[in-house]
C-alpha cells in the first residue's frame, strides 16, 4: 500500500542577501509518519517552517503539501489545512479574551473572532479542551493562563479547524518540568487518535522526543545532516557528530536522554569553541 506524501521539498534553497539560509534540502513526509525536526538555535528550523507553510518562497526547488505543489494552489485556503503553534503566536492572542474563544477563532484562523459562530462551534472549542485536560479554564481570560496552559489552549486551538498537518514549533520553550510533562502528554493524546493529523514536532532537546515521533530531521547549519526512523538515528555516534561534541544517549521509558562524555578526547577545547563562535 503506497502512503499518501505530506510533505515533499525537492532540492530546495532559501538564499537571502546572497548568504544561504537553507541549501539543498530534500525531505519526504508521509501519512502515518509524525517527525520531529530537530535543530540547535540558527540552524534553519523556522526558516523551513515558513517554507512549508507557504510565507516564505523557495531560491531554488519545489515544495508540495498535502498534495498540493506551491505555485499551482491558493495558499490561503491551503494554510486552513495547517494547524501552527509557535511562540510568537502566543504573544499576539488579545490578554483578555477568554480561553474558550481563543480555541474558537482557531475555526477561522484569526487573531480574535470576527465571524458568526453557532452554539454548535462553541461546543465544539469546549470538547476539545476538555479532550486536552484544560476544560476547568473556560471563562478564564488568557493573560490568567500559566504558559503551560497557554500552550494547550493553543493546541486546542490549532486542532479548531481539523488540520491534516499540525506543526508544534518548540511548544516547551520556557516552561517548568511540570508543565513541560503536562504539554507532552497533551501530544501524545493527540497522536493517539485514529484520524490524528501528522504531527511535525520542532525542538533542540532530545528528551522531549516521544515515542510516537517515529521520524527525526537532524537540520544542521541550513542543511540536512541526517533523517530516518527515530530509533535508529538516535545513536550516541551519530549525536555527537552531530553536536561536533563527545555525548551520550541513553534510552529510558522509551525517552531519550543525553549527557556529556566529558571523559573523551578534546571535551574541554570543542565545548568552549562552541560556546565562544
Amino acid at each position: 500500500m503506497v502512503k499518501t506524501v505530506v510533505i515533499s521539498l525537492d532540492s530546495v534553497y532559501y538564499i537571502r542577501d546572497q548568504k544561504p539560509i537553507l541549501s539543498d534540502i530534500n525531505w519526504e513526509v508521509k501519512k502515518g509518519e509524525h517527525w520531529c525536526l530537530l535543530g540547535l538555535n540558527g540552524s534553519g528550523k523556522t526558516t523551513l517552517l515558513n517554507l512549508i507553510c507557504g510565507y516564505f518562497w523557495p531560491s531554488k526547488g519545489t515544495i508540495s503539501v498535502l498534495g498540493h505543489q506551491y505555485g499551482r494552489v491558493d495558499l490561503r485556503e491551503l494554510r486552513k489545512q495547517i494547524g501552527w503553534v509557535s511562540s510568537s503566536l502566543i504573544e499576539r492572542i488579545h490578554g483578555t479574551e477568554t480561553a474558550e474563544k481563543v480555541v474558537l477563532s482557531g475555526k477561522f484562523a484569526s487573531i480574535g473572532i470576527y465571524d458568526s459562530y453557532t452554539k454548535e462551534d462553541l461546543s465544539e472549542a469546549k470538547e476539545l479542551m476538555h479532550f486536552l485536560g484544560c476544560a476547568h479554564l473556560v471563562n478564564r481570560s488568557y493573560q490568567t493562563l500559566s504558559q503551560g496552559e497557554k500552550q494547550r489552549i493553543m493546541i486546542a486551538r490549532a486542532l479548531m479547524s481539523k488540520p491534516n498537518l499540525l506543526i508544534l514549533d518548540e511548544p516547551c520553550i520556557g516552561l517548568d518540568l511540570f508543565a513541560r510533562e503536562q504539554v507532552l502528554r497533551t501530544i501524545e493524546q493527540i497522536a493517539s487518535q485514529p484520524e490524528a493529523p501528522t504531527l511535525i514536532y520542532v525542538t533542540h532537546h532530545i528528551e522531549e522526543i516521544l515515542p510516537c515521533f517515529t521520524h527525526t530531521f537532524f537540520l544542521k547549519k541550513g542543511r540536512s545532516f541526517q533523517q530516518g526512523e527515530t530509533k535508529q538515528l538516535f545513536q550516541s555516534p551519530i549525536l555527537s557528530d552531530f553536536f561536533n561534541l563527545p555525548v551520550k544517549v541513553e534510552e529510558k521509558h522509551d525517552r531519550y536522554f543525553l549527557s556529556f562524555d566529558q571523559k573523551g578526547p578534546g571535551f574541554a577545547q570543542t565545548l568552549l569553541k562552541s560556546i565562544t563562535k
